[in-house]
């Protein structure tokens, strides 16, 4: 067998935002790799809660997911991997928010909490069709493990707080959004703590995504495919570059490896 596991980004790459649905061939690609063995995972900045509420989980059924850019990764409902944002980081996340004034979210293992609501948070989340969470005050000093962030604002207010955050890194999946997670943590490497769990490695599975947060686990996979609508970084790294998700990319890239027989189309 080619490979053991498969690694999937699902907005753009298995969930078309055109669509609101994901597409037919890719929905028979997952099933027919799943008959044969291959373990298939989600993956995503979103935290477990959001990935289960997006429209991908209504036609796919994954062995697991690997959430918020790699801080969990979930094997048969349990967490094998959780990977926080120290504490210090955190609060120095809410004191920029207040001094730039830019919406946060901060996301928990099962939930998340923002700080305000703009026309930044509302375009980000209208164009990806999520929903954010009611607003909250931050306090300072901020008790819970947070595994992720959320900043509301342009490359300008993102240049201003990152050179504190040496811990930190970002990946931006907005004009007006940026994750906020580890610098050590990735989805490549929630996708090495799965891949561990089935005493397996990254030369055993295939990563496909279509943004800047999929460059690490695309570029470390056996086989790393970007879609045709990814962007050009992504591209540059990738093994194979298939067609955009509404012509039928995933189910494309799968067939080209020969992980499945057909493309099945209905």
């Amino acid at each position: 067998m080619l490979v053991k596991a498969v690694f999937s980004d699902i907005d753009q790459t298995l969930f078309s935002h055109k669509t609101k649905t994901v597409p037919v061939s890719a929905i028979n690609a997952v099933s027919d790799m799943q008959k044969k063995g291959i373990k298939f995972f989600l993956c995503s900045g979103r935290n477990e809660y959001l990935i289960r509420k997006s429209g991908a989980y209504d036609f796919v059924k994954p062995d697991g997911i690997v959430s918020m850019n790699g801080a969990q990764a979930i094997v048969n409902h349990e967490s094998i991997f959780l990977h926080p944002i120290p504490s210090d980081v955190v609060d120095a996340l809410v004191k920029f928010a207040k001094r730039l004034k830019f919406g946060l979210t901060l996301i928990e293992e099962k939930e998340g909490h923002i700080n305000m609501i703009d026309e930044r948070v509302i375009s980000a989340h209208e164009k990806y069709g999520t929903r954010f969470p009611q607003p909250r005050t931050f306090p300072d000093h901020y008790d819970r493990v947070i595994y992720q962030a959320i900043a509301y604002c342009d490359d300008f207010d993102e240049s201003l707080f990152l050179p504190h955050l040496k811990k930190c890194k970002t990946a931006r999946w907005d004009e007006y959004a940026v994750y906020i997670m580890p610098k050590d943590c990735d989805k490549a490497r929630g996708a090495k703590a799965t891949m561990n769990h089935y005493g397996w490695d990254m030369q055993d599975c295939l990563c496909i995504g279509d943004d800047a947060n999929d460059i690490e686990m695309v570029s470390q996979a056996k086989f790393g495919v970007a879609m045709g609508n990814a962007c050009q970084r992504l591209k540059k790294v990738a093994d194979f570059v298939t067609s955009d998700i509404d012509d039928d990319g995933f189910a494309k890239a799968m067939y080209h490896y020969g992980l499945i027989d057909e493309i099945r189309y209905e």
